[in-house]
């Protein structure tokens, strides 16, 4: 009746403010608690309150105003979740979408590819180290088929949304290998934003000039073969492009095919 009670408690404060009235797992995930998905897993577990009581209803709605919470054990079930850096070889896709014809990059999260260091979280492997949980693994992010380096899985949806949500300002580091000259007016228009694709003016970027067979970009964005196509536009071909930052966090020595996890304190 106590639970009953507090739906009624919600669902009035739902007429209250209609407008700004939203689903509890979209708030959680407006504060940065949680993915939408993961949301609605926590509240079916009983482990969100709102104004400090406990919701198990799907599809709740909430006015901003309130205080929506995950509670302890929630938190707790959080903190067994992956987060994988991986260097990705050439020839295996970042998503499950073609992943009837080529390898998946979620693939190769297994314990033999598990590059130890000894400030690494420990791995939740299983049978004596030969499996380990891989459910909701998934990358933050894309690097094609023909990229390597330093690609995000993660099962935490905190992480995901902070790498790839609407608003993200996170960098990424990139070496690219061309050939073909570059002039100065094509440099000037790989950095300062004057190039578009797909209709839409692309972001000033920092691009650095290694060598004349490297370019060194930094990015906040990522559309679809950008660095490609960036540097077509520019007169270059690539023939090789390789990941080596997202954020603050570095591929640094990780052997290809290798990952790691997200050590305590990391952040990117």
């Amino acid at each position: 009746m106590a639970e009953l009670g507090v739906h009624l408690m919600v669902g009035a404060k739902r007429c209250k403010d209609a407008d700004t009235a939203v689903r509890i797992s979209k708030r959680l995930s407006e504060l940065g608690l949680c993915s939408r998905r993961e949301g609605d897993r926590y509240i079916a577990q009983g482990f969100v309150t709102v104004d400090g009581v406990v919701i198990k209803e799907l599809g709740t709605k909430v006015g901003r105003h309130q205080t929506v919470q995950l509670n302890r054990q929630g938190k707790k079930q959080q903190d067994t979740r992956i987060t994988a850096i991986l260097n990705k070889p050439i020839g295996f896709i970042s998503h499950a979408d073609d992943g009837h014809f080529y390898q998946t990059a979620t693939s190769l999260i297994t314990p033999c590819n598990f590059f130890p260091s000894a400030s690494s979280m420990p791995i939740p492997f299983k049978n004596g180290g030969k499996d380990m949980d891989v459910h909701g693994l998934a990358p933050a992010g894309r690097l094609d088929i023909e990229s390597s380096g330093l690609l995000v899985l993660t099962q935490d949806g905190r992480i995901a949304k902070q790498l790839i949500g609407n608003n993200n300002q996170i960098e990424k580091e990139y070496l690219v290998r061309v050939k073909g000259s570059l002039s100065d007016s094509g440099l000037d228009a790989l950095r300062n934003g004057s190039l578009q694709l797909d209709g839409h003016r692309l972001k000033p970027a920092k691009v650095y000039l290694q060598n004349k067979h490297q370019l060194r970009f930094v990015l906040r964005e990522g559309k679809k073969r950008q660095l490609r196509r960036m540097c077509e536009m520019v007169g270059l071909g690539v023939t090789g492009l390789k990941r080596v930052r997202v954020g603050r966090v570095l591929l640094g020595n990780l052997p290809m095919g290798k990952w790691r996890c997200l050590r305590p304190g990391e952040t990117f």
